[in-house]
């Protein structure tokens, strides 16, 4: 009887195997948690096309929104661990369990990595017209410092990685401005250019094309390196605040028990559309910048991204709407 078991398992893990060796052989999903038109939809359909270039398969971009991502990824976790459903991880997902009493799908035991893929600079932006005076960091804090409390943020809502950076900042900074959340970057945005709010954290993408029409004033970012759209930006670290590092980030995740050499397939390929030059122009232009790592440096980058910013929530008090 045993024997029969064993004889029947060993069967399973060779057609397994045998599929895996035929990989790709037919349409392949990816599920960005996220509505369309965001950041993490534009730069998962700009790097999917390129990925299906080198694997000669179609990848299918199916949005799937919802608990700031947990909803697909709770869909992908159950799928069948076989490479033909995928997910674009963003920052707000990893950092959800934070945010509530979550006790749903584990990012970290339920998949599997395959590659850091972009990454999504954010800018601290004011509506000149409401701050006239303010050029840059200092100035800012100097203006809040002289009426604590009296000036308001916004944000694209509670716990989005705007409201953490700027809390973050405000911690380091030892100052006091509000924080009013919104319901995602657009509103926010549109509250900012008709001045009901004064500033803001945003992601590049939401803020760039007001900045290049003047309509706002970049006064730092919070990358630890300048960013291409806004050499002319200084960091956060820059003005004093050494080590200051808050960017956004995406990568690609399988389903836990996806065999090996599909992983390594799709991660061959993903590090190949990153490297193209079209492929990076095109993120670039979407306000995004291509970011390779392998499967074991993002496992890294979450297990670091989640410990730094969930002390960050439980310090500020912070929960989702």
């Amino acid at each position: 009887m045993h024997k029969r078991f064993a004889i029947a398992a060993l069967l399973c893990i060779a057609a397994g195997g045998a599929a895996a060796q035929g990989y790709p052989d037919r349409m392949i999903k990816l599920v960005v948690p996220f509505p369309p038109g965001g950041p993490t939809d534009v730069a998962s359909r700009i790097i999917g096309q390129k990925m299906s270039e080198g694997l000669k398969q179609q990848i299918v971009v199916e949005n799937r929104a919802g608990a700031s991502g947990m909803i697909g990824a709770e869909a992908v976790a159950k799928s069948a661990p076989d490479g033909y459903t995928l997910m674009m991880l963003a920052t707000p997902t990893l950092l959800f369990p934070h945010l509530g009493n979550y006790k749903g799908t584990d990012l970290f035991k339920d998949f599997t990595p395959i590659g850091s893929a972009y990454d999504l600079p954010i800018v601290m932006v004011v509506n000149p017209s409401k701050m006239p005076d303010v050029s840059n960091l200092q100035d800012l804090i100097t203006k809040a410092k002289e009426q604590p409390g009296a000036l308001n943020y916004t944000s694209a809502g509670n716990g989005s990685f705007g409201h953490l950076s700027t809390e973050l900042l405000k911690s380091l900074g030892q100052f006091d401005i509000r924080h009013v959340p919104y319901k995602g970057s657009a509103p926010a945005i549109q509250d900012l250019l008709g001045g009901t709010v004064p500033m803001m954290f945003s992601d590049m993408i939401a803020a760039l094309p007001h900045i290049k029409a003047g309509k706002l004033k970049p006064i730092a970012v919070g990358s630890a390196k300048r960013v291409a759209f806004t050499p002319e930006v200084k960091t956060v670290a820059e003005q004093g605040f050494a080590g200051f590092d808050a960017v956004a980030w995406g990568g690609l995740l399988a389903p836990a028990g996806t065999p090996k050499n599909v992983v390594d397939r799709l991660n061959r390929e993903l590090q190949t559309a990153l490297a193209d030059k079209d492929v990076q122009a095109k993120l670039l232009g979407a306000g995004t910048l291509a970011a390779y790592e392998s499967p074991e440096k993002m496992k890294s980058r979450m297990q670091a991204d989640f410990e730094r910013w969930g002390k960050v929530i439980r310090d500020n008090g912070i929960k989702t709407d």
